[in-house]
């Protein structure tokens, strides 16, 4: 100890020694404190994998190691000005946040952290040259503590401090204990990011194996292999559109001149998720480049049209083999859906484009290779039918020809006429069918199936019902659900035509995770006397397939009949 600080102390009276020496023992404890606080900070955020919830727990932590009243983690963005993507802050409340409206982009102080990432301390943020200034509604904010975040070399971001606690500056202390966070949370930002990274990988592979999956377990038999494809890339999108978390997803074929959206998500202006034929796509929405590319503005690239949502990045690959393309995959986020864009790995929609365009190929191949067995096969019958069948029909016929001009009674002569007759006709019904064989007409079709369906009862209604498909139904609903749901459409069409007496039917058949058709009118609604046999059956036949049937009916309302399966049964 100096000898003019003994002189003091021996100079001082007792209680101010004793002052003193609390003081100093206080803050000996307050530094454990803080090296306990700053300990546990950094266990905690390791065990936590999630990105968004490492962020919260940096500020929030950092806001109490220094005893800041309010705290913010600005991740640097992509771009030559190098905005803030996020903007995770700690403190304000929801009404403040709310009045302030849009949170910092990386101006005034802000932006020189970014531009010089060092620690900086300031008495009072206001006074510095850099400064911007508040939007009205900020709180008030004067002393400053700023101090990069950084991954290996990498600036990953800043972390903010403001108005220390009893209004004092922010000591040099302060600054290195939220270094010391810093460097804390920039391991575990990275551990974050890339258990993000393998989550969303993992999400990729399961949707490759979903598209691998679902083609070569449908039934292509009957349906041309271009329809194959198109019922395929609806739902090509849908995962796409899962796995990457994008707004709008669409499939485009044609040219840059007549472009033609063939399948599209959810959402999507002129593609509602319905399975209807091929949309012609505003001029610009098709992209140029047949190489995998990544663009930051999508009104800009040329992939957005009028009456389109705005989109901001977007991602176009395309789907295409050595000898065959099927159009470009499209993926596009909203500007506050940025981010997600920022997150994804070009290479996963490229593997998934790739991969998925063999499987298309594939499941074609399988579908014209099944489609020529048919046709071998109906060859063979036809032939088997024309030489063996009908030349035994036609000699049978000629011998009864012979043995009725022999008969005495006109009675049996009559008789054995009508069945010459019969024989003709016959012969010409096994020659129709023969013709038939060899049209390629797909009557294994469930949605063509559904169609006639409806036709046939529009023939006994006085109406005509309207019919909409949504999803992809030939290739998604399961075989064994195909002859419940056609029975049940005709139970509920029979009822309609005999007891509704309206002037609406709706058909609706919706098929994703769950097969659902829905059968509604606006008639008069059950009558009191129905019999329960017929509903019992649509139920009964829903439960053996662990789904449900509604059915709601009001008088002079009309009736509605929800029937809905899940798509996969589960083991149980």
């Amino acid at each position: 100890m100096a000898e003019d600080e003994t002189t003091d102390l021996r100079s001082a009276g007792f209680d101010e020694l004793l002052r003193e020496m609390l003081g100093r023992v206080q803050g000996v404890i307050d530094e454990q404190e803080r090296l306990r606080l700053l300990l546990d900070a950094v266990v905690t955020m390791g065990a936590d994998l999630s990105l968004d919830g490492v962020l919260s727990r940096i500020v929030e932590v950092a806001s109490r190691l220094v005893g800041a009243r309010y705290a913010a983690l600005g991740v640097i963005g992509c771009g030559p000005n190098r905005p803030l993507s996020t903007f995770v802050h700690h403190g304000m409340g929801t009404e403040v946040v709310h009045t302030i409206g849009q949170l910092p982009r990386g101006h005034g102080i802000l932006g020189h952290i970014i531009d010089r990432p060092e620690p900086l301390r300031l008495h009072d943020l206001t006074q510095h040259p850099a400064s911007y200034g508040f939007p009205p509604g900020h709180p008030p904010m004067s002393s400053f503590l700023g101090v990069p975040v950084r991954i290996r070399d990498r600036v990953f971001g800043n972390l903010y401090l403001t108005e220390k606690e009893g209004g004092v500056d922010f000591t040099e202390t302060d600054e290195e204990v939220v270094v010391a966070l810093a460097a804390a949370a920039g391991v575990a930002i990275e551990n974050a990011r890339l258990y993000g990274e393998a989550a969303l990988r993992q999400r990729w592979l399961a949707a490759t194996a979903d598209v691998t999956a679902l083609l070569s377990n449908a039934d292509p038999r009957g349906v041309p292999s271009d329809e194959v494809a198109d019922d395929a890339l609806q739902a090509v999108v849908t995962l796409a559109r899962e796995a990457a978390g994008a707004d709008l997803v669409w499939v485009v074929a044609g040219t840059p001149e007549h472009p033609t959206v063939v399948a599209a998500s959810p959402g999507h202006p002129d593609h509602p998720g319905t399975r209807q034929p091929a949309i012609p796509a505003p001029v610009g929405a098709h992209p140029v480049s047949d190489e995998p590319s990544a663009v930051p503005d999508a009104s800009e690239a040329g992939l957005t049209a009028p009456g389109w949502p705005t989109l901001g990045p977007a991602v176009t690959v395309p789907l295409r083999t050595p000898d065959e393309s099927y159009g470009v995959l499209v993926l596009g986020w909203c500007p506050e859906h940025a981010h997600r864009h920022q997150d994804l790995d070009l290479s996963l929609p490229t593997t998934f484009a790739e991969q998925t365009a063999v499987a298309l190929q594939l499941a074609r191949a399988r579908a014209d290779q099944q489609r020529l067995a048919v046709f071998e096969d109906r060859d063979r019958i036809g032939r088997d039918l024309h030489d063996l069948v009908i030349q035994r029909l036609f000699a049978v016929g000629l011998g009864l020809q012979g043995t009725a001009r022999q008969l005495e009674q006109p009675e049996l002569a009559a008789r054995v006429e009508e069945a010459v007759d019969e024989l003709d006709a016959t012969i010409k019904d096994i020659r129709r069918s023969i013709f038939a064989l060899g049209s390629t007409d797909a009557r294994s079709d469930l949605q063509a199936e559904v169609t006639r369906m409806v036709d046939r009862a529009a023939q006994t209604m006085k109406v005509r019902p309207t019919l909409r498909f949504e999803g992809p139904v030939r290739t998604l609903v399961p075989a064994e659900v195909a002859p419940h749901l056609l029975a049940v459409l005709g139970e509920a069409l029979s009822n309609a035509a005999r007891h509704a007496d309206a002037h609406a039917v709706d058909v609706h058949l919706e098929v994703g995770r769950e097969v659902v058709l829905t059968v509604a009118d606006d008639g008069r609604g059950l009558p009191p006397d129905t019999r329960e046999s017929g509903l019992r059956n649509l139920r009964q036949r829903a439960r053996e397939l662990g789904g449900d049937c509604d059915i709601t009916s009001a008088p002079g309302r009309g009736t509605s009949v929800r029937w809905s399966v899940p798509t996969r049964r589960t083991a149980g």
